[in-house]
């Protein structure tokens, strides 16, 4: 049994503990946040983005989540595993999400998945939570609707705005959400709806207030350079320091200075005397296929 499941982070809730969550894409970094400790791990449509290199998530589909999920799943021991269901995976009927949820928990061995929207929703999430699947849900700005919001806007603006994302994250609580995510949403606002809620919230842009955050990966650890949120903190410039090491590399292999002698297998080298025979002889063996 992993250390992090529904209970336990229910029970970080109780007890006012906060909750970390990134996002991943990959084996080896799952494998890094699990040993550091990271609360939950969200293999996110932002894969599109971050890896694909669209401008969107859009165009990311079933079969791209299930082989990212499945790698991540296999990295990670103890952190909670939620994998987004992509763009028309589950809008189109309760039957289809349930069909596609139960596609991602049996193909990648995650722990839940992810749906964005709130009222509009519920019967997905009925549908899915009805078949034993956890589901978290997200609200906010959701990055699949964001031609409906004219762009990537803050939500739940005014006193119409705010009630109308209360009502939403209450309605996928009652659907049987296990935790929702608030996505650009004014922090007075978030610590509101998380006081309501019996659930988890986990926010992105949403203040402090929230039950836990996320971030991507990518953008934490400075990859995309100075193209980032507001609510982004760099914990560590690894991609200047990546930059660098990829420019004393192919400065390196230019010169001729790598590999050395020791980063080689010379011990296993034939004598002189033995390759200069083969040296002399080269014109009675076959030509090499490459």
């Amino acid at each position: 049994m992993k250390q992090n499941t529904v209970v336990t982070l229910a029970a970080m809730k109780v007890r006012g503990e906060k909750i970390s969550q990134l996002t991943c894409y990959d084996y080896t970094t799952a494998c890094l946040m699990d040993q550091a400790g990271v609360n939950m791990v969200l293999v996110g449509d932002s894969l599109g983005m971050t890896m694909q290199g669209y401008a969107d998530t859009l165009p990311v589909t079933l079969e791209e989540m299930i082989l990212y999920g499945r790698s991540v799943a296999r990295g990670c021991r103890q952190a909670f595993v939620v994998v987004d269901m992509p763009f028309m995976s589950y809008q189109v009927s309760p039957q289809q999400a349930l069909a596609n949820a139960g596609r991602i928990m049996q193909e990648t061995g995650a722990d839940a998945v992810k749906l964005e929207g709130g009222r509009g929703i519920q019967e997905q999430i009925r549908a899915i939570t009805g078949a034993g699947i956890p589901v978290c849900a997200h609200i906010g700005m959701t990055p699949q609707s964001y031609h409906a919001f004219g762009g990537f806007k803050v939500q739940g603006k005014g006193e119409d705005g705010a009630a109308a994302l209360l009502a939403d994250a209450l309605a996928v609580q009652a659907a049987g959400a296990f935790a929702v995510v608030l996505e650009c949403v004014p922090p007075k606002l978030a610590a509101l709806v998380t006081r309501k809620l019996d659930i988890i919230t986990i926010g992105i842009g949403a203040g402090v207030g929230c039950d836990g955050q996320v971030l991507v990966w990518q953008d934490m650890l400075g990859l995309n350079g100075d193209k980032v949120p507001k609510f982004v903190r760099c914990f560590a410039p690894v991609g200047q320091t990546m930059t660098q090491a990829f420019r004393a590399y192919d400065r390196e292999v230019k010169a001729g200075a790598f590999p050395a002698v020791g980063e080689t297998y010379a011990q296993s080298d034939c004598g002189d005397d033995v390759l200069a025979r083969l040296e002399q002889n080269n014109a009675a063996f076959p030509a090499a296929v490459i």
